[in-house]
């Protein structure tokens, strides 16, 4: 077993921990692959680039990278530039869409231009008209960092008066800021692997917060993965999410994240091309109901490794 998979992968490096918000969580996902690889016989070791090099890859003979970083500086497109000029294959998308993906404001923009539906938004600064904002968005309004993920820096406002305090918290994480409309429904998450778009998971965190907190540390979230949807409804929104990670050039795997409201209109929240890969995770989650163990869906992502 070992023996085929060193001629199938070679030696392969699992980016991990880096030096985002997110560090916590890449550790902990990185940890979960660079075992079950392990495990299946590849020769997998771990890389922190906040503590190596990334040029150390080419000189230790890295023929692949698993990027289990996510956030600034592992999913925004950096370090797969860093490994194109290196030459060395890595998972997931490539350089344009993982910087525009990590854009939460630019990825609405394409959205939008595209016909796609997603909240409406501002872009918020110091010196905001926030009065005009909670009315032309209503209340309740979340304000969250325009590059992070994980809920960092993210608060549920249900007063204007609350919108600077929000604005202040999110601006310690970013120079950008965005505040998106509340939209009322049941919040969904749809993975894709390759070209397969995977069964939708539906969240039901508590009182409907799924702060960091909630989707990392606690127990109290629920999941529900078949989503319980009719059938229909789940293939329209597998297809919706195919073609909003098309018009984004998204590849390899990734899950998009969306709220259907109770009228049953999808609107489209963001997408991230290097999810958690925690036991608390919803891409695994996924993947197991379309048959796939957690072993199989890092080989598959190692799989679909490449350049440019």
């Amino acid at each position: 077993m070992t023996q085929d998979m060193n001629a199938r992968f070679g030696k392969v490096a699992v980016l991990l921990g880096g030096s985002s918000a997110e560090r916590e969580v890449s550790l902990m996902s990185g940890g979960a692959v660079l075992a079950a690889l392990q495990g299946a016989g590849v020769d997998a070791h771990p890389f922190d680039p906040a503590q190596t090099d990334l040029h150390i890859l080419k000189e230790a003979g890295f023929e692949r990278a698993f990027i289990a970083l996510h956030g600034r500086g592992g999913e925004d497109g950096t370090v797969q530039g860093m490994l194109e000029l290196l030459g060395i294959p890595y998972t997931g998308s490539g350089v344009m869409a993982s910087a525009l993906s990590m854009d939460k404001w630019r990825t609405k923009l394409v959205w939008l231009a595209a016909g796609l539906p997603t909240p409406r938004f501002h872009i918020l600064g110091e010196d905001t008209d926030w009065a005009a904002v909670a009315d032309d968005l209503g209340l309740p309004i979340f304000v969250k960092p325009v590059h992070e993920g994980s809920s960092m820096g993210a608060t549920k406002v249900t007063d204007a008066a609350q919108l600077p305090a929000a604005w202040a918290l999110a601006a310690r994480f970013d120079t950008l800021v965005i505040a998106e409309a509340f939209i009322a429904g049941q919040e969904l998450t749809v993975p894709f692997l390759g070209e397969e778009v995977l069964p939708v998971v539906r969240i039901v965190a508590p009182d409907g917060n799924y702060d960091y907190q909630n989707k990392y540390f606690t127990d109290d979230t629920q999941y529900f993965c078949p989503s319980g949807l009719a059938d229909d409804q789940e293939q329209a929104l597998r297809s919706l999410m195919a073609r909003a990670t098309k018009v984004l050039g998204c590849r390899g795997w990734g899950r998009g994240d969306l709220i259907l409201s109770a009228d049953g209109t999808p609107y489209l929240l963001e997408m991230n091309t290097s999810p958690g890969m925690t036991n608390h995770s919803l891409v695994p989650m996924s993947a197991r109901v379309a048959g796939y163990s957690f072993e199989q869906l890092c080989l598959s992502i190692l799989e679909g490794a490449r350049l440019g």
